[in-house]
């Protein structure tokens, strides 16, 4: 492969993988711009040749097209009108739908004399050679008149906002959006495949949907959900974040050809890079060197979690697990994998909390004659993780003491751990489950922590945030980052597209603008860093799949090179991203599944094979997972280019 081709595919994989924020994005296209590039036209061009596509898949001749725009004011606009233009020339028959005040001249200029019709909503706009000042009865008429398009439309083009546009929509614009999509319905559709039902029409949104929080990956009130998002230029983070990418649909990339050479990322995918996480054995190795896990999970109540982390540690490419556990426990571990030594020695990195009762757990009500009143009933699980997880408590700011859990001092005598070196010389370790609520009030970032929504919620209250698991549903960027600033871990919020954040020490490009050029001036800086994974299918949503992640989590920490997590920050986040991906890529395989809670976009005009979602395979329960990761392995291994299932 020459030297071009090579750096082709890297910009091309740095593209789909990557997002950058609003600010970043026009920085970036603003040489271009200066230098006369016609962007727009491009972007419609590209959106109006999707469009085509799309309506070509599905039988329909753009020529027996009714397609519907749906305009606002300014580029995003702008965008629409040429593309609606374009297609008109085709032969579709095409309206536009202005929702705002005033339209993009030129764009307007070129649809009107591709023979489009227009309608205007709003009695207020401004737009040449349109009467307004309309009263309120022919306002609604020119609503109902606007709602009977879009429910016979082949397609509708959303181009009402764009990346322009914060907060939730307001006026026609809202109006229109509750009509394609009343509150309380779903996102439309995956991004393997659209999914009209018939009834509505197919919508192509025009760089972002609109309603969608494009920095955020919020969805702050009404939106409309797409079956293709066309984007221009770079991925927004609203493409990556659940759960606005849940509304993209299928994402079609244009590439303006950006300098992104060392521009940081608001977000970036893992993907395949979770394979250069793995170590590959050396002849030399001892079972030692390939990396020892150790587990306190599981309880005598719940002893199956003790099950499947020890058996997805075992399957993961490591050399030895140790299992710290109840008798129960114990015996069931060592009945599915005679390997696994029970009891204590020294180990790589820890997974403590799957499995185990939670503080509230244990406290039992009784019902007397007296009254009502609790009792606590100890736990051996919960004790041995909290003595362990106060060795990684580090010392408050302000007073210099040391910072344990809720309720339990640091201890340090009688340990069996040496500790001489305070926590950074600690293991890395996966804290999950009943653990998070023994978790110190500020830790290192190689604790990595594996809260789902309502998990982290509760973490959060332990801090003072009011935050409840809707909260954390709506906004889970937000809050997986306010985790990591309070307690210093590292982040993974499991959901259909996990979020992962943490440290990151990294020298950078912040793109500057100026009158006349957009300079990259190199910034130092010490920053957080976010990473998605969404390699998992939906089957994956099953009980004991979240003890299998801790498993894979502590054998993927155990098998770094020892020191590198606690010396390069930006470790722990890239492991952690790596174990969910092969968590979820493991998933995949035994479900027989191709469908994915994320896909890398297409990149238009680039040839390649579009993931089409056709095979959803099968149910899995987590145990099939564990069994799936020898496979997963010798794959990413194998080839971390090219993966199929």
């Amino acid at each position: 492969m020459d030297e071009m081709m090579m750096t082709k595919q890297m910009r091309r994989s740095a593209l789909q993988r990557n997002a950058y924020d609003v600010e970043t994005v026009r920085a970036m296209e603003r040489p271009l711009l200066n230098r006369g590039v016609p962007l727009m036209r491009m972007a419609a061009s590209a959106a109006a040749q999707v469009t085509d596509e799309l309506l070509d898949e599905h039988d329909i001749d753009v020529a027996d097209a009714n397609i519907v725009l749906l305009a606002g004011a300014g580029d995003n606009g702008g965008d629409g009108l040429y593309a609606a233009a374009q297609l008109a020339r085709a032969g579709a028959q095409v309206t536009t739908i202005a929702v705002g005040e005033s339209l993009h001249i030129q764009g307007l200029l070129a649809f009107t004399h591709s023979g489009g019709r227009l309608l205007v909503l709003n009695p207020e706009a401004s737009i040449p050679g349109v009467s307004n000042g309309f009263g309120a009865g022919e306002a609604g008429e020119r609503l109902q008149a606007a709602m009977e398009l879009v429910q016979h439309a082949d397609v509708v083009l959303d181009a009402m906002t764009g990346i322009g546009v914060h907060g939730p929509l307001q006026g026609p614009a809202a109006t229109m959006a509750q009509m394609l999509h009343p509150a309380g319905e779903s996102a439309k559709g995956s991004h393997t495949t659209p999914c009209t039902n018939g009834e509505k029409p197919f919508v192509v949104a025009i760089d972002t949907p609109s309603g969608i929080g494009v920095n955020d990956g919020t969805l702050p009130g009404s939106y409309i959900p797409a079956d293709v998002t066309v984007m221009f230029g770079a991925m927004k983070p609203c493409a990556m974040l659940p759960p606005a990418t849940f509304t993209c649909g299928r994402v079609v990339l244009i590439d303006f050809g950006f300098d992104i050479t060392h521009i940081v990322p608001a977000v970036s995918s893992i993907d395949n890079k979770a394979g250069t996480m793995l170590r590959r054995p050396k002849p030399t190795d001892s079972k030692y060197s390939r990396g020892v896990v150790g587990l306190i999970t599981g309880s005598v109540k719940y002893p199956g979690a003790a099950v499947l982390s020890s058996t997805a540690a075992n399957h993961c490419n490591i050399g030895m697990v140790r299992y710290l556990g109840p008798a129960n426990a114990a015996d069931m571990v060592l009945r599915n994998a005679p390997e696994i030594v029970t009891g204590k020695g020294r180990v790589q990195a820890w997974a403590v909390g799957s499995g185990v009762p939670t503080a509230d757990a244990l406290y039992v009500i009784e019902d007397h004659t007296s009254g009502r009143h609790s009792t606590h009933t100890p736990d051996a699980q919960r004790e041995a993780i909290a003595a362990l997880l106060n060795h990684y408590a580090l010392s408050d700011e302000n007073t210099g003491e040391s910072v344990g859990n809720a309720g339990i001092a640091p201890n340090r005598r009688g340990s069996d751990l040496d500790c001489s070196n305070g926590p950074w010389a600690m293991p890395p370790i996966c804290v999950d489950a009943g653990a998070l609520d023994l978790l110190p009030k500020r830790v290192p970032q190689h604790v990595v922590i594996t809260p789902h929504a309502g998990e982290l919620a509760a973490l959060l209250r332990l801090h003072g945030e009011q935050v409840d698991t809707s909260a954390v549903t709506a906004e889970p960027w937000r809050w997986a980052k306010r985790a990591h600033e309070l307690t210093g871990a590292t982040v993974l919020l499991k959901g259909a597209v996990t979020i992962i954040v943490g440290d990151s020490e990294m020298a950078g490009m912040a793109p500057q603008e100026n009158d006349d050029e957009t300079e990259h001036h190199i910034v130092a800086h010490k920053a957080t860093t976010t990473y998605i994974s969404g390699s998992g299918p939906a089957w994956l949503a099953t009980a004991g799949a979240g003890d299998v992640l801790a498993g894979i989590m502590a054998a993927m920490l155990a098998q770094q090179n020892e020191g590198q997590i606690q010396q390069h920050p930006s470790l722990s986040a890239t492991t952690a991203a790596s174990a969910s991906y092969i968590h979820g890529y493991a998933a995949g395989l035994a479900s027989q599944s191709n469908e994915q809670g994320w896909e890398p976009p297409e990149i238009f005009g680039a040839k390649g094979i579009r993931q089409s979602g056709e095979n959803p395979g099968h149910p899995i329960v987590a145990g099939d997972v564990v069994a799936a990761l020898p496979q997963a392995i010798e794959n990413l291994l194998g080839n971390s280019h090219e993966l199929t299932r």
